[in-house]
């Protein structure tokens, strides 16, 4: 690809905002020094926060030309980025959350990943990367194929064609055909766009070298509500999409479903009590392998990070509502 800027398709930034007034100027601020060689624009997507979100908003299109905002009244994450996406002309459309804060040549490399591949979208890594003990134990967990089931955006891998990636580099043309985002899905709607296009005849390609730096949840509610809901919301996924079920998708519920089922058994079968005494070597050997290297405090915080993410997740995709 040339390096004049008529040559590089146009871009645009899409960020859909609630509560992100610790966050947002940093997020902003890392786009707008993405030194591209084509132009770009950046839209807020601004739902009705609770903090100063809308001032620190209105504080960044003071200073820069090219960053606009559109409201979001719902605040819901798809319907924002749907918003950001119409409000925009971009030929290529960069997804980006308010406190993601994008490398520096994110979006030039997938610029270019995108025109090398022929990909409709492409994306790399979710660099889980925290603050405390506690978010760095769940950082680990997150990078772990133990913790999060192997898919490559956690864990990491070769380049190639994957179900989904971290936030996306989409070509608006193939967005566009197949409707956007769905926005009745509150989470989870990042996968089943990618479903859509795939099932349009597109490629969803993973590039390794685009990693985002990602913050963990800061405790165990609020880490056990996140995973709940993820598998919530992956359920009504597959209810949309059936042929879209992965093993790695189903291993959690059928994991709480065998534990549940052994405590209700053992008293008149004790050997049932064999599985969650496996699952729980499991976890201790999995905590074992991915903290040690870390101290201590990392293995031991581990053991109540695995199944935290292992049984909310399952209980979210076994019994909680959606749709």
């Amino acid at each position: 690809m040339s390096e004049q800027s008529q040559r590089w398709p146009t871009v645009s930034v899409v960020i859909p905002v609630l509560n992100e007034e610790l966050h947002l100027r940093d997020a902003v601020e890392a786009i707008l020094r993405q030194e591209y060689p084509g132009t770009f624009d950046v839209c807020l997507a601004l739902g009705p926060s609770r903090d100063r979100t809308e001032a620190v908003a209105h504080e960044l299109t003071q200073r820069f030309a090219n960053l606009r905002t559109v409201p979001n009244p719902t605040g819901a994450t798809p319907a924002g980025l749907n918003a950001a996406i119409r409000a925009t002309t971009g030929e290529v459309v960069v997804r980006v959350d308010g406190h993601a804060v994008l490398p520096d040549g994110y979006i030039t490399r997938a610029v270019q990943t995108l025109e090398r591949t022929g990909a409709v979208n492409v994306g790399g890594v979710q660099l889980a990367e925290g603050t405390t003990p506690f978010e760095n134990a769940v950082a680990l967990a997150m990078a772990s194929p133990f913790g999060m089931g192997g898919a490559r955006y956690h864990t990491g891998g070769a380049e190639g064609p994957v179900d989904t990636v971290y936030l996306g580099v989409f070509r608006r043309s193939a967005i566009e055909s197949v409707g956007l985002f769905d926005e009745s899905l509150i989470r989870n709607q990042d996968y089943e766009l990618n479903i859509r296009l795939r099932a349009a005849g597109g490629v969803v390609w993973f590039d390794p070298q685009l990693a985002v730096a990602y913050r963990p949840r800061p405790n165990v509610a609020r880490l056990a509500r996140q995973y709940f809901e993820y598998g919530a919301w992956k359920r009504a996924v597959l209810r949309m999409h059936p042929g879209s079920l992965r093993l790695r998708q189903i291993v959690a519920p059928l994991a709480l479903a065998a534990i549940v089922v052994a405590f209700v058994l053992s008293p008149w079968l004790p050997i049932a009590l064999a599985v969650p005494g496996i699952y729980a070597v499991a976890i201790l050997v999995a905590a074992v392998t991915t903290g040690a290297r870390h101290g201590v405090g990392s293995v031991l915080r581990l053991l109540g990070v695995f199944p935290t993410l292992h049984m909310s997740w399952g209980a979210g995709f076994l019994l909680g509502r959606s749709l």
